[in-house]
């Protein structure tokens, strides 16, 4: 007799259906089912009485960003500490999100959990979503039994992270899209309105000043090359995006001269140094061994100068170096935080050293953002009012020099 090995099922991937039809009185209902095909929904409501005359499959709105990931840990968090079980709290946030592609994920991650898999492989099911630092920590928590607690902590440390990218964002898009505007009004006055100009001074008979020539040469260039000027630059950024996310090297590159930037580069290394405290402070009050942090550290750290020194940390350290002997050596460190971990490691609190240094920096990069934000908005005007003002003068010049000669 031959014996029939047993294989663990293959999970069926559901997807969400809308669905109408007539139940037995005629009337007609409608909704909305999760199954693994039209068929199945359609046989499902036939056993319930409703002749179905419609199933189209739900098209999912919206996109996952990082800040619902970040309010989702904080409610799992917040439910699990209250006592929620964790698939009850998967279906409150889940079906009552507003955002369709979250509540989408969320389900199907409560789904892996029902057929038997941990928390932890549910999440890394979706890297895009979930990185290698928020699913070690989640199995770290699953496995001594605290998972609540680490939630919260992932979860503040997520608020934190997000915080200071929003920080770094607004100071650096203020500039940007003032540069973007000046461009824009700039263009308009050399296509459209010195040209007007142009004609009006043709009939003056006399020598134009010398500024005023040279604004309508540029007009001229503008008005004759304005769709090669505007095709380049839409061209060229193209082209650097698309290289710069393809490219290590060029990763490297940008994120070195970016460090090296005027009054920003400072602020983005302490935002960056913030960050990695912060990470590596998480990950070891959590109990995950120094040498296995680093991979998640190095990752969080967001750029690729701080990932090379994370990364030979973790070789030094992996060998017997301290940490504090493994960071001096990279020479991305200021003093001041390498004094911060060698103390941690002489008392044992690097945890709670590192989440200092973490609060320190993000209170520098804050106060930062602000002064930069006070000394921007002056320098900006200045900037605009050279620059449109002394077209503006320069087309005036003549009319000036008019004058004085009627006079």
């Amino acid at each position: 007799m031959s014996a029939v090995i047993g294989r663990p099922d293959k999970k069926v991937k559901e997807t969400s259906f809308s669905w109408e039809g007539k139940d037995r009185s005629g009337k007609v209902v409608k909704g909305e089912m999760r199954a693994a095909g039209a068929i199945v929904v359609t046989s499902t409501l036939r056993r319930q009485g409703i002749r179905v005359t419609k199933v189209t499959k739900t098209k999912i709105k919206g996109t996952i960003r990082d800040k619902d990931i970040t309010l989702f840990t904080r409610q799992l968090a917040t439910m699990m500490k209250s006592g929620v079980p964790l698939l009850q709290a998967f279906d409150i946030v889940g079906k009552g999100h507003s955002n369709q592609a979250v509540g989408k994920l969320l389900m199907d991650i409560k789904m892996d959990i029902e057929t038997g898999s941990s928390l932890a492989n549910a999440f890394r099911k979706y890297p895009l979503y979930f990185d290698a630092l928020f699913c070690n920590l989640v199995a770290a928590g699953e496995a001594a039994g605290i998972l609540d607690d680490l939630l919260d902590r992932l979860a503040t440390y997520k608020e934190k992270i997000q915080a200071i990218k929003g920080k770094i964002k607004s100071a650096l898009f203020y500039p940007i899209s003032i540069i973007v505007v000046a461009f824009i009004i700039t263009a308009v006055i050399m296509i459209f309105v010195i040209p007007a100009f142009k004609e009006l001074f043709q009939n003056f008979g006399a020598d134009l000043p010398a500024p005023t020539l040279m604004i309508m040469a540029l007009s001229d260039f503008f008005v004759d090359y304005w769709w090669a000027i505007f095709g380049g630059i839409g061209l060229g950024l193209y082209a650097f995006f698309y290289i710069w996310k393809r490219s290590t090297a060029m990763q490297r590159i940008m994120d070195r001269l970016v460090l090296r930037l005027p009054i920003f580069g400072e602020v983005i290394r302490k935002a960056t140094v913030a960050r990695w405290a912060r990470t590596l402070s998480t990950m070891f009050a959590a109990g995950v061994p120094l040498v296995e942090a680093m991979d998640s550290v190095a990752g969080a750290a967001g750029n690729h100068i701080y990932f090379d020194a994370t990364k030979k940390i973790q070789i030094e350290v992996s060998t017997g170096s301290s940490l504090v002997d493994a960071m001096t050596q990279t020479n991305v460190f200021s003093n001041m935080v390498l004094q911060m971990v060698a103390i941690g490691e002489e008392s044992g609190s690097l945890d709670s050293m590192l989440s200092k240094i973490a609060d320190f920096f993000e209170a520098e990069v804050d106060n930062a953002v602000e002064a930069l934000s006070s000394l921007m908005e002056p320098v900006i005007m200045v900037v605009l009012g050279t620059l449109i003002g002394g077209m503006v003068v320069a087309m005036y010049l003549p009319i000036f020099k008019m004058g004085q000669v009627v006079g």
